[in-house]
């Protein structure tokens, strides 16, 4: 059976632990190094990030959050992954995307999975340069996910000092292909 778009998860990461996939991780927490086991539903910068205050706006803040891709299928690779934007809400705060440098791994691994950063400002290092790409053909291309694997990337969001939003939003995507 193929991969499914359920399948592919995503989730928060958390700084704490000794291994991936092993404590509860949230939003806030996002800030990179393991996989947590809650998942990031998506759909609103809202639920990822904080609302940005009309002096974060002014200051056209910048706020960052790394999330990892889970391949949840039982034996199938997702091989030749693209992530991109697919929507996002005009006028509001600006997301583009990034890669982790490190490898994907496999979900429970010891070593860390992703950089990390010591707060929701901080830049990371050892990512690939943030861009929005806004189809498949111009998404970010992603290493093979094995089965039961992840993959770090990373969001910026970069407030505009635009007019208030009560929804400001984005939905991103993963899609590759599988052997079967």
């Amino acid at each position: 059976m193929a991969i499914l778009t359920t399948d592919i998860l995503y989730k928060f990461s958390v700084k704490t632990g000794t291994a991936g996939n092993s404590t509860v991780g949230t939003a806030a927490g996002s800030l990179g190094k393991y996989i947590s086991t809650t998942a990031w539903a998506g759909g609103t910068l809202h639920d990822l990030f904080d609302v940005v205050t009309g002096d974060e706006n002014a200051a056209s803040v910048v706020d960052y959050r790394g999330i990892f891709i889970h391949n949840a299928h039982a034996s199938l690779v997702l091989t030749a992954p693209f992530l991109w934007i697919t929507a996002e809400t005009a006028g509001g705060a600006t997301l583009t995307l990034a890669t982790d440098n490190i490898a994907a791994s496999a979900i429970g691994a010891s070593a860390a999975q992703e950089a990390e950063i010591a707060t929701e400002i901080t830049a990371p290092t050892g990512v690939s340069a943030f861009s929005g790409p806004t189809t498949k053909a111009t998404g970010l291309a992603l290493s093979d996910i094995a089965a039961g694997s992840c993959k770090g990337i990373w969001l910026k969001r970069a407030a505009a000092n635009t007019v208030a939003l009560d929804s400001d939003g984005a939905t991103i995507r993963v899609e590759g292909d599988t052997a079967a």
